[in-house]
């Protein structure tokens, strides 16, 4: 059961935005990724699809799998369940990974922030093994984990097999699913620092250095591009999920089945280049931001704030005029303690002519633990109006 908390808030936007129908009417400019089997470009905040191409066809994502490990390595982070200074140990079967690697050894040990520069970076198979092991206990399990995340997304055009993308059958993403991984992975701002990064050194103190180049070009020719994953293998041909900013505005642009990594970059390109001379992005929130405080029961306190998830925004064509849109904040009713922080206790929405433009979860700030016998023995005899 929920309670309805109507704060209607009414601000003023450079607006105009119509929602999907408009957007859509965009994917008449066909040319964007002419070359490439699928495509989508979309606004991250928003998440609405500024143009498309076959974006629910499921095709081989090659490297591009390792947007869903590093999504749930970034959320262990966030959780506290993992620390970048953690040392993490090589199995043999990771070290055993083909493909792009940095050469773990059996027995060696990196950092949580090393395995994540080899993963991002160098697009690492060794590390990616070596972290979903840590994670879950095997690739296996680390594979389960990741195909629930999907399930937990919506995500209906992808099964995952391994945590790398290293060919197998029956592994398969598609460019919108691709597209709401992206959107999720960018909620960490740490990300970017890793993705972002054109070059760095591993074992950079040892007679092993190894020398980093990120496999996404455009981290280093084109402005503002900041992630996040390429893919290559024969049969997936060369692709690539990109991100940039600029602004208050931050898109990703994918691609599937490119002939060559030339014509990969240059089809993101255009994608890139058409969003930001067409749209712009207006925040109203940031990821993290206070919205209410919302009672809890039974808990170690007796309130838990009620943070945003993600970035809130609304989108529109630039240069469109201004128009009302509305803030509604349900939260949920009879709140029990444990809630876990990052649990969701409410939802926000912005609306406009009774139209819900936006939705997003409304997650616990911190963790609420159980009260003891004794805490709620005091509270009940009100020997204390505030839990210490």
């Amino acid at each position: 059961m929920k309670l309805i908390l109507s704060l209607f808030l009414t601000f003023s936007l450079i607006s105009g935005f119509h929602g999907q129908h408009t957007l859509a009417a965009d994917n008449k400019v066909s040319d964007l990724a002419k070359g490439a089997k699928s495509a989508i470009l979309i606004e991250r905040d928003t998440g609405k699809a500024l143009y498309d191409k076959n974006a629910d066809e499921k095709l081989s994502p090659a490297s591009m799998t390792k947007i869903m490990t590093m999504l749930l390595i970034m959320e262990a982070l966030d959780k506290g369940d993992l620390t970048l200074k953690e040392k993490i140990r090589t199995s043999e079967y990771a070290a055993s990974m083909g493909g792009s690697q940095i050469f773990l050894e059996p027995g060696e040990e990196m950092t949580v922030e090393e395995m994540l520069k080899g993963i991002s970076i160098g697009s690492a198979n060794d590390a990616s093994v070596a972290m979903a092991e840590r994670l879950a206990g095997s690739e296996e399990e680390f594979v389960k984990k990741m195909n629930e995340k999907a399930k937990q997304l919506g995500l209906k055009n992808t099964k995952f097999q391994n945590a790398t993308g290293l060919p197998v059958k029956d592994h398969y993403s598609s460019a919108r699913d691709m597209a709401v991984m992206a959107k999720e992975l960018l909620k960490y701002d740490l990300i970017t620092r890793f993705t972002g990064t054109y070059e760095d050194y591993l074992r950079e103190d040892t007679k092993k250095k190894f020398w980093l180049v990120n496999t996404n070009r455009l981290v280093k020719f084109y402005p503002g591009v900041d992630g996040l994953k390429t893919g290559f293998t024969n049969e997936a041909k060369y692709c690539l999920t990109a991100t940039a900013k600029k602004g208050n505005m931050r898109v990703i642009a994918i691609v599937f089945g490119a002939p060559s990594p030339k014509e990969r970059n240059a089809q993101v390109t255009k994608m890139l280049d058409y969003a930001f001379s067409q749209y712009e992005t207006h925040p109203i929130y940031k990821r993290g931001e206070v919205l209410m405080d919302s009672h809890i029961s039974k808990g170690n306190k007796k309130t838990v704030a009620g943070v945003t998830s993600e970035p809130i925004s609304v989108l529109t064509k630039k240069g469109v005029s201004s128009k009302d849109f509305q803030k509604k904040i349900i939260m949920e009713k009879d709140l029990k303690a444990p809630v876990k922080k990052g649990d969701q206790i409410g939802t926000l929405q912005l609306k406009k002519d009774g139209k819900v433009y936006i939705e997003s979860p409304i997650t616990a700030k911190e963790t609420v633990k159980e009260a003891s016998w004794w805490q709620l023995y005091k509270r009940a005899f009100g020997m204390f109006t505030k839990i210490q």
